[in-house]
């Protein structure tokens, strides 16, 4: 990685539902804009592909292809056209037949697989119809399962089933757990000034990927400045009472290669209208005041308002990609002091 104001950056996003979707509908703000300060030449993202509920996973078990459902929210989010083709791809049909639930955009990238005999082709031509600023790859092009092993001894399958557990996980794998990743998934790791894993489900949508172990091997050797972006609120059934800093050690026990240069946390707190609403749902604030026990000497803290203005509690993206990319600039001025 060679630092240098002035010159476009190559960013490699890497997670995957709402989360990802959110950080990159910031970040493409400043693809391909060098009149921002800081700007990127290319953005990429690696989608995890282990979704198999709603119109995902019945596609999924019908064509035996993989979950479409975060790719098409990614092409959506990337959108330069961000009105009728991106609507289109986001209607959902609310018939009570066959179509009712499914969504056009996932209807869309299995008939282009059809047509093309290749997700990943598919996910490039639609793209390319939606004009969208970066690249799309999903984790791996295995018809990957997660197999979950709770703390008291049982486990679960199926990212559906792991998402609704109120057991605490122990751990998670990939079933088969040789799967491999794109060679130009690869590519774009190791070609990455920055990194970043998350926001999003820490078991459903950041793990996934990192548990491709050509992606884990890929970020461990990168130069990248590698971030790691914390989650809002604690995800019910999933991540019930967990920290910051529980969030950082369950990554760091599964991949303990990899370590954060930075890691971002929202430090405003929400409406107590908004922390009412979400505690019926069984959800809290994430706490990140202890989150020092867990890092790395080298791993600096970013904590900012990042909150969205808006009933749901949810990053402003515009605040969000700024963060990231501030993280650049601080690091280069550090090194130029």
């Amino acid at each position: 990685m060679s630092l240098e104001f002035g010159k476009g950056l190559k960013l490699v996003a890497i997670g995957g539902g709402t989360g990802l979707s959110t950080l990159l509908s910031g970040l493409k703000i400043f693809v391909r804009n060098p009149e921002k300060p800081v700007w990127l030449e290319e953005l990429s993202a690696i989608v995890a592909v282990s979704d198999d509920g709603g119109s995902s996973g019945r596609l999924r078990d019908e064509f035996q292809v993989l979950p479409p459902g975060d790719i098409r929210n990614c092409i959506v989010a990337l959108s330069e056209d961000s009105l009728l083709l991106s609507k289109l791809f986001k209607y959902r049909f609310r018939s009570n037949g066959e179509l009712g639930g499914h969504s056009f955009g996932n209807l869309f990238l299995i008939a282009l697989t059809e047509i093309t005999g290749d997700f990943t082709e598919a996910i490039k031509l639609s793209s390319e119809i939606l004009a969208t600023k970066g690249h799309i790859y999903p984790a791996t092009t295995t018809d990957v399962r997660l197999i979950a092993e709770l703390e008291n001894g049982s486990f679960v399958k199926g990212e559906t089933n792991i998402s609704k557990t109120h057991g605490k996980i122990k751990r998670l794998k990939l079933e088969p757990e040789n799967c491999k990743a794109l060679p130009e998934a690869l590519k774009a790791i190791e070609e990455a000034d920055l990194i970043t894993i998350g926001p999003g489900s820490l078991y459903t949508s950041l793990l996934p990927p990192l548990l491709v172990k050509d992606i884990a091997e890929g970020i461990e050797k990168s130069k990248a400045l590698k971030i790691f972006i914390c989650n809002l609120m604690t995800q019910p059934g999933e991540t019930d009472g967990y920290s910051a800093q529980k969030h950082l050690e369950v990554i760091y026990n599964h991949v303990p290669s990899i370590k954060f240069d930075y890691l971002i946390l929202n430090n405003r707190p929400i409406s107590q209208l908004q922390a009412e609403l979400y505690a019926k749902e069984g959800a809290e604030q994430i706490d990140f005041l202890s989150i020092n026990e867990v890092l790395p000497k080298e791993t600096k803290i970013i904590a900012e308002d990042l909150l969205d203005e808006s009933d749901k509690v949810r990053h402003n993206p515009e605040k969000l990609a700024l963060s990231v990319l501030n993280c650049f600039s601080k690091t280069l001025s550090k090194g130029n002091s």
